[in-house]
């Protein structure tokens, strides 16, 4: 049986990997991300499946950017219908019913999760954002949008202005290394490569005197009055903050 300790290195490893692997694509995401706060505009975070799982990383969590907009179809999240998320995810023309909704514009960003990076809906969405003249940082795997069957006119690789990549392996799954069938490891390393994004935000920032918004937790003292200050800053541009 496999040790915890052998499971903790080898995925150590692959975050060390990929934190190399993206190093100049992670300070690009963080200039963007540097001008979205600058021009006080939003960041649009937008998955599907359990890429979703990273969109809920970005939003109104302690420690995270305040200026988000999580970009959401409940048809998308799995909790809501198994079969009908992939479904969903692979029907073309959603993404444009969403930005009808609401749409990032010049001064905006999109961040777009997806492994695969081959469906309609990431892929879509991605084209629309860039259309309407907002960058899109890509997070996906090169290898996986590489062996998937191609869906849609594009891939989330050709749509993005910086594509981060997570290295994961097709089928997302990590053990056993010769064959592997379980433990995956996209929403871990999706987690980590925003969270050293958003730790080059805070850091660049803080040497340019910019005042990067930042929830905090409401379980320690002052973080209520904080966030208060923040709600009422953003809570009228994102609806899923009232």
């Amino acid at each position: 049986m496999v040790s915890a300790t052998e499971i903790w290195k080898s995925t150590s490893d692959k975050l060390e990997a990929a934190a190399e692997a993206n190093a100049a694509q992670l300070s690009a995401a963080a200039d963007l991300l540097l001008g979205v706060i600058r021009a006080d505009a939003l960041v649009f975070t937008a998955g599907a499946g359990h890429s979703l799982a990273a969109v809920a990383e970005t939003f109104y969590r302690a420690g995270g950017l305040a200026c988000v907009y999580p970009v959401y179809h409940p048809e998308l999240l799995p909790l809501h219908g198994a079969q009908q998320s992939t479904k969903t995810e692979r029907r073309s023309g959603l993404a444009e019913e969403v930005l009808a909704e609401r749409a990032p514009g010049p001064d905006d960003v999109l961040v777009v999760f997806s492994t695969s990076g081959v469906n309609p809906y990431p892929v879509e969405l991605a084209a629309g954002a860039r259309r309407r003249g907002a960058s899109v940082i890509a997070v996906t795997s090169r290898a996986c949008v590489a062996a998937a069957p191609r869906r849609s006119a594009s891939t989330l690789v050709e749509e993005g202005t910086v594509v981060i990549d997570s290295l994961v392996v097709p089928g997302d799954a990590s053990h056993p290394a010769s064959a592997p069938r379980t433990a995956p490891l996209s929403t871990v390393v999706n987690a980590f490569l925003w969270n050293l994004i958003l730790t080059e935000v805070f850091d660049r920032g803080a040497a340019d005197g910019l005042d990067v918004p930042l929830w905090r937790s409401s379980n320690v003292e002052g973080g209520d009055e904080a966030n208060a200050a923040l709600l009422a800053k953003y809570s009228q541009r994102v609806p899923a903050l009232r």
